[in-house]
Protein backbone atom coordinates (compact mmCIF):
# COMPACT_ATOMS: atom_id res chain seq x y z
CA UNK A 1 0.00 0.00 0.00
CA UNK A 2 2.80 2.30 0.59
CA UNK A 3 4.21 1.42 -2.26
CA UNK A 4 1.81 2.09 -4.41
CA UNK A 5 0.91 5.22 -2.79
CA UNK A 6 4.43 6.71 -3.43
CA UNK A 7 4.33 5.74 -6.71
CA UNK A 8 1.31 7.95 -7.54
CA UNK A 9 2.66 10.53 -5.86
CA UNK A 10 5.99 9.82 -8.36
CA UNK A 11 4.10 9.38 -11.64
CA UNK A 12 1.71 12.31 -10.65
CA UNK A 13 5.03 14.63 -9.91
CA UNK A 14 6.36 13.42 -13.08
CA UNK A 15 3.21 15.03 -15.33
CA UNK A 16 3.94 17.93 -13.39
CA UNK A 17 7.71 17.96 -14.47
CA UNK A 18 7.41 16.91 -17.87
CA UNK A 19 4.27 18.05 -19.29
CA UNK A 20 2.66 20.88 -20.05
CA UNK A 21 -0.09 22.66 -17.85
CA UNK A 22 -2.41 21.73 -20.81
CA UNK A 23 -1.63 18.26 -20.91
CA UNK A 24 -4.30 16.90 -23.14
CA UNK A 25 -6.89 14.09 -22.28
CA UNK A 26 -4.69 11.31 -23.97
CA UNK A 27 -1.38 11.71 -21.79
CA UNK A 28 -3.55 11.79 -18.53
CA UNK A 29 -5.49 8.32 -19.11
CA UNK A 30 -2.21 7.24 -20.14
CA UNK A 31 -0.51 8.00 -16.99
CA UNK A 32 -3.56 6.76 -14.72
CA UNK A 33 -3.73 3.49 -16.87
CA UNK A 34 0.13 3.13 -15.59
CA UNK A 35 -0.20 3.66 -12.25
CA UNK A 36 -3.39 1.26 -11.28
CA UNK A 37 -1.51 -0.99 -13.51
CA UNK A 38 1.38 -0.92 -11.63
CA UNK A 39 -0.23 -0.84 -8.39
CA UNK A 40 -2.16 -3.76 -9.75
CA UNK A 41 0.82 -5.54 -10.23
CA UNK A 42 2.05 -5.56 -6.97
CA UNK A 43 -0.88 -6.40 -5.21
CA UNK A 44 -1.20 -9.59 -7.26
CA UNK A 45 2.68 -9.65 -6.15
CA UNK A 46 1.18 -9.08 -2.50
CA UNK A 47 -1.56 -12.36 -2.99
CA UNK A 48 1.32 -14.57 -4.11
CA UNK A 49 3.61 -13.84 -1.13
CA UNK A 50 0.79 -14.17 1.45
CA UNK A 51 -0.11 -17.47 -0.41
CA UNK A 52 3.03 -19.25 -0.67
CA UNK A 53 5.69 -16.99 0.98
CA UNK A 54 4.22 -15.74 4.21
CA UNK A 55 3.16 -19.16 5.75
CA UNK A 56 6.70 -20.70 5.88
CA UNK A 57 7.99 -17.71 7.73
CA UNK A 58 9.48 -19.20 11.27
CA UNK A 59 7.52 -16.31 12.88
CA UNK A 60 4.14 -16.91 11.26
CA UNK A 61 4.60 -20.69 11.91
CA UNK A 62 5.14 -20.00 16.12
CA UNK A 63 1.83 -17.45 15.97
CA UNK A 64 -0.18 -19.82 14.46
CA UNK A 65 1.13 -22.87 16.07
CA UNK A 66 0.15 -20.96 19.02
CA UNK A 67 -2.95 -20.16 17.82
CA UNK A 68 -3.90 -23.70 17.37
CA UNK A 69 -2.59 -24.40 20.98
CA UNK A 70 -5.05 -22.00 22.11
CA UNK A 71 -7.84 -23.49 20.50
CA UNK A 72 -8.32 -21.56 17.36
CA UNK A 73 -10.07 -23.70 14.72
CA UNK A 74 -9.42 -21.21 11.73
CA UNK A 75 -5.25 -21.58 11.10
CA UNK A 76 -5.55 -25.44 10.52
CA UNK A 77 -5.12 -24.68 6.76
CA UNK A 78 -2.56 -21.91 7.41
CA UNK A 79 -0.51 -24.52 9.72
CA UNK A 80 -0.99 -26.97 6.40
CA UNK A 81 0.33 -24.45 4.24
CA UNK A 82 3.28 -23.76 6.27
CA UNK A 83 4.35 -27.81 6.39
CA UNK A 84 2.86 -27.84 10.17
CA UNK A 85 -0.22 -30.77 10.98
CA UNK A 86 -2.84 -30.09 13.04
CA UNK A 87 -2.98 -30.86 16.52
CA UNK A 88 -4.61 -34.03 17.26
CA UNK A 89 -8.23 -33.14 19.18
CA UNK A 90 -7.89 -32.61 23.42
CA UNK A 91 -10.12 -33.69 25.78
CA UNK A 92 -12.88 -32.59 27.08
CA UNK A 93 -11.17 -30.62 30.20
CA UNK A 94 -8.18 -28.77 27.59
CA UNK A 95 -11.47 -27.96 25.50
CA UNK A 96 -12.96 -26.22 28.31
CA UNK A 97 -9.90 -24.38 29.07
CA UNK A 98 -9.49 -23.37 25.09
CA UNK A 99 -13.34 -22.25 24.91
CA UNK A 100 -12.76 -18.08 23.94
CA UNK A 101 -14.63 -14.78 25.05
CA UNK A 102 -17.31 -14.20 22.31
CA UNK A 103 -17.33 -11.33 19.77
CA UNK A 104 -19.76 -9.91 21.73
CA UNK A 105 -18.06 -10.09 25.21
CA UNK A 106 -14.33 -8.72 23.57
CA UNK A 107 -16.45 -5.97 21.87
CA UNK A 108 -17.82 -5.22 25.54
CA UNK A 109 -14.64 -4.84 26.87
CA UNK A 110 -12.73 -3.25 24.41
CA UNK A 111 -15.54 -0.81 22.92
CA UNK A 112 -13.05 2.18 23.91
CA UNK A 113 -10.52 0.90 21.72
CA UNK A 114 -12.87 0.37 19.07
CA UNK A 115 -14.30 3.82 19.12
CA UNK A 116 -10.74 5.11 18.92
CA UNK A 117 -9.91 3.32 16.00
CA UNK A 118 -13.23 4.55 14.23
CA UNK A 119 -12.50 8.06 15.50
CA UNK A 120 -9.16 7.95 14.15
CA UNK A 121 -9.99 7.63 10.53
CA UNK A 122 -12.91 9.01 10.24
CA UNK A 123 -10.91 12.67 11.52
CA UNK A 124 -8.04 11.37 9.10
CA UNK A 125 -10.35 11.00 6.15
CA UNK A 126 -12.73 13.97 6.31
CA UNK A 127 -9.51 15.78 5.81
CA UNK A 128 -7.10 13.70 3.30
CA UNK A 129 -6.69 13.44 0.95
CA UNK A 130 -10.19 15.83 -0.29
CA UNK A 131 -9.30 18.92 1.61
CA UNK A 132 -5.59 19.21 1.22
CA UNK A 133 -6.57 18.80 -2.51
CA UNK A 134 -9.03 21.41 -3.09
CA UNK A 135 -9.24 24.15 -0.20
CA UNK A 136 -5.08 24.27 0.72
CA UNK A 137 -5.36 28.36 1.23
CA UNK A 138 -2.01 30.64 -0.01
CA UNK A 139 0.87 29.23 -1.28
CA UNK A 140 3.57 29.89 -3.59
CA UNK A 141 3.89 26.29 -4.81
CA UNK A 142 1.14 26.56 -7.93
CA UNK A 143 -0.09 22.80 -9.00
CA UNK A 144 3.04 21.14 -7.10
CA UNK A 145 0.99 22.29 -3.65
CA UNK A 146 -1.33 19.38 -3.27
CA UNK A 147 1.77 17.21 -4.00
CA UNK A 148 3.77 18.53 -1.68
CA UNK A 149 0.97 17.83 1.71
CA UNK A 150 -0.30 14.43 0.21
CA UNK A 151 3.78 13.50 0.13
CA UNK A 152 4.28 14.95 3.56
CA UNK A 153 1.21 13.22 5.09
CA UNK A 154 2.14 9.89 3.63
CA UNK A 155 5.98 10.24 5.10
CA UNK A 156 4.63 11.10 8.23
CA UNK A 157 2.23 8.74 8.60
CA UNK A 158 4.89 5.97 8.00
CA UNK A 159 7.38 7.29 10.54
CA UNK A 160 4.38 7.38 13.28
CA UNK A 161 3.85 3.90 12.60
CA UNK A 162 7.68 3.01 13.72
CA UNK A 163 7.69 5.77 17.05
CA UNK A 164 6.14 2.47 18.86
CA UNK A 165 8.89 0.69 18.43
CA UNK A 166 10.77 2.64 21.11
CA UNK A 167 9.29 1.58 23.93
CA UNK A 168 9.31 4.87 26.38
CA UNK A 169 7.66 6.34 23.53
CA UNK A 170 4.22 4.05 22.89
CA UNK A 171 1.18 5.22 24.50
CA UNK A 172 -0.38 2.36 26.40
CA UNK A 173 -2.86 4.21 28.54
CA UNK A 174 -6.56 3.30 27.47
CA UNK A 175 -7.47 6.80 29.10
CA UNK A 176 -4.87 8.47 27.61
CA UNK A 177 -5.58 7.17 24.16
CA UNK A 178 -8.76 8.11 23.92
CA UNK A 179 -7.99 11.52 25.28
CA UNK A 180 -5.25 11.98 22.25
CA UNK A 181 -7.46 10.71 20.13
CA UNK A 182 -10.80 12.90 20.59
CA UNK A 183 -8.31 16.18 21.05
CA UNK A 184 -7.38 15.34 17.51
CA UNK A 185 -10.56 16.86 16.64
CA UNK A 186 -9.31 20.51 17.13
CA UNK A 187 -7.22 19.77 13.63
CA UNK A 188 -10.71 20.44 12.22
CA UNK A 189 -10.60 24.10 12.92
CA UNK A 190 -6.84 24.14 12.87
CA UNK A 191 -6.90 22.79 9.23
CA UNK A 192 -10.14 25.45 8.56
CA UNK A 193 -8.64 28.50 9.37
CA UNK A 194 -5.33 27.95 8.07
CA UNK A 195 -6.77 27.89 4.45
CA UNK A 196 -7.91 30.78 5.33
CA UNK A 197 -5.33 32.84 6.66
CA UNK A 198 -2.07 30.71 7.29
CA UNK A 199 0.83 30.13 4.92
CA UNK A 200 1.87 26.75 3.29
CA UNK A 201 4.31 26.22 6.43
CA UNK A 202 1.43 26.21 8.61
CA UNK A 203 -0.35 23.67 6.22
CA UNK A 204 2.32 21.64 5.42
CA UNK A 205 2.80 21.14 9.65
CA UNK A 206 -0.56 20.34 10.18
CA UNK A 207 -0.40 18.01 7.58
CA UNK A 208 2.45 16.51 9.06
CA UNK A 209 0.98 16.25 12.15
CA UNK A 210 -2.13 14.57 10.88
CA UNK A 211 -0.32 11.94 9.21
CA UNK A 212 2.11 11.27 12.32
CA UNK A 213 -0.55 11.05 14.60
CA UNK A 214 -2.86 8.87 12.39
CA UNK A 215 0.53 6.06 11.92
CA UNK A 216 1.34 6.61 15.63
CA UNK A 217 -2.40 5.64 17.73
CA UNK A 218 -3.39 3.09 14.85
CA UNK A 219 0.09 1.00 16.00
CA UNK A 220 -0.79 1.93 19.79
CA UNK A 221 -4.53 1.01 19.42
CA UNK A 222 -4.16 -2.61 17.41
CA UNK A 223 -1.00 -3.59 20.04
CA UNK A 224 -2.26 -2.83 23.39
CA UNK A 225 -5.77 -4.01 22.51
CA UNK A 226 -4.67 -7.78 21.69
CA UNK A 227 -2.64 -7.93 25.65
CA UNK A 228 -4.10 -10.25 28.00
CA UNK A 229 -6.39 -12.64 25.32
CA UNK A 230 -5.61 -16.00 24.09
CA UNK A 231 -4.58 -16.01 20.46
CA UNK A 232 -8.58 -16.89 19.46
CA UNK A 233 -9.85 -14.01 21.33
CA UNK A 234 -7.06 -11.83 20.30
CA UNK A 235 -7.61 -12.54 16.08
CA UNK A 236 -11.16 -11.96 16.81
CA UNK A 237 -10.50 -8.74 18.22
CA UNK A 238 -8.68 -7.45 15.86
CA UNK A 239 -11.02 -8.48 13.09
CA UNK A 240 -13.70 -6.19 15.31
CA UNK A 241 -10.98 -3.21 15.10
CA UNK A 242 -10.56 -3.70 11.80
CA UNK A 243 -14.09 -3.41 11.56
CA UNK A 244 -14.73 -0.44 13.05
CA UNK A 245 -11.57 0.94 10.85
CA UNK A 246 -13.36 0.48 8.41
CA UNK A 247 -16.54 2.05 9.13
CA UNK A 248 -14.40 4.99 10.37
CA UNK A 249 -12.93 5.45 6.54
CA UNK A 250 -16.42 5.19 5.86
CA UNK A 251 -17.82 7.85 8.07
CA UNK A 252 -14.60 10.04 6.89
CA UNK A 253 -14.82 9.81 3.35
CA UNK A 254 -18.25 10.91 3.67
CA UNK A 255 -17.39 13.65 6.08
CA UNK A 256 -15.21 15.25 3.29
CA UNK A 257 -17.77 16.42 1.11
CA UNK A 258 -19.05 18.93 4.04
CA UNK A 259 -15.56 21.05 2.78
CA UNK A 260 -17.46 21.95 0.17
CA UNK A 261 -20.37 23.45 1.59
CA UNK A 262 -20.43 27.23 0.34
CA UNK A 263 -18.70 26.44 -2.63
CA UNK A 264 -21.19 25.81 -5.37
CA UNK A 265 -22.87 22.86 -3.32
Amino acid sequence: MVICGFLGIYLVGSKHAVTPSNLDAAAISCISFLFFAISSFFEFLCVLLYAYVFPKLPVVKYYRSKAASEGSKTVASDLAAGGIQALPETDDVESKNQERLSNKELLLQNIDYAIDMFLIYALTLSIFPGFLSEDTGKHSLGSWYALVLISMYNVWDLIGRYIPLIKPLKLESRKALTTVIISRVLLVPAFYFTSKYGDQGWMIMLTSILGLSNGYLTVCVLTSAPKGYKGPEQNALGNLLVLFLLGGIFAGVTLDWLWLIGKGW
